[in-house]
């Protein structure tokens, strides 16, 4: 009888060990999930590569070139009128400016040193004099800031159809 009490009770102790090592497991498994707001098409946050990455992508692109990306950055500023824009630092001193695919969709406009996660179209485009000082006006700069724009700037642009904000 003795042996059999002790057999139940070393079945019992093994199994509650077994019970929290199983569960230790599922702690460390755990993985910190990041709350995003979403706009425009739905994404994931998957396989975007670093804004620091993405600036060496556009470093080797030419006027006119183009590729489909995803990238993460922070948000370095916002249109103020509508949200229809917005630059994101690339870390190298360089910043993109962020369009919205057929104006579908806006972003917030308080959401200047958040970081988002835009998927699309990465290209190297030309800006006129004339759209800078529109995107300056949009920004809010002032008379004086806009007039000093008197050339046309290579640029680096993304055409976004969808964007996650990092809540």
């Amino acid at each position: 009888m003795k042996s059999i009490s002790l057999l139940i009770i070393s079945v019992l102790v093994l199994n509650s060990c077994k019970k929290k090592n199983e569960e230790s497991r599922k702690e460390e498994n755990k993985v910190e999930e990041i709350a995003y707001v979403s706009f425009g098409n739905e994404i994931i946050a998957d396989d975007a590569i670093a804004s620091s990455s993405m600036a060496a992508h556009y470093k080797a692109m030419n006027v006119g070139d183009s590729i489909d990306s995803k990238i993460t950055a922070k948000v370095i500023e916002v249109c103020q009128s509508k949200g229809c824009w917005m630059t994101l630092n690339l870390e190298d001193g360089n910043e993109v400016m962020v369009k919205f695919k057929d104006y579908g969709f806006f972003v917030p406009k308080d959401i200047a040193g958040k970081e988002v996660i835009v998927n699309g179209k990465a290209f190297v485009n030309e800006v006129s004099v004339d759209e800078q000082q529109h995107y300056a006006e949009d920004a809010g700069k002032s008379k004086e800031e806009i007039a000093q724009i008197t050339e046309p700037k290579k640029t680096y642009s993304f055409e976004a159809n969808g964007v996650l904000v990092k809540q």
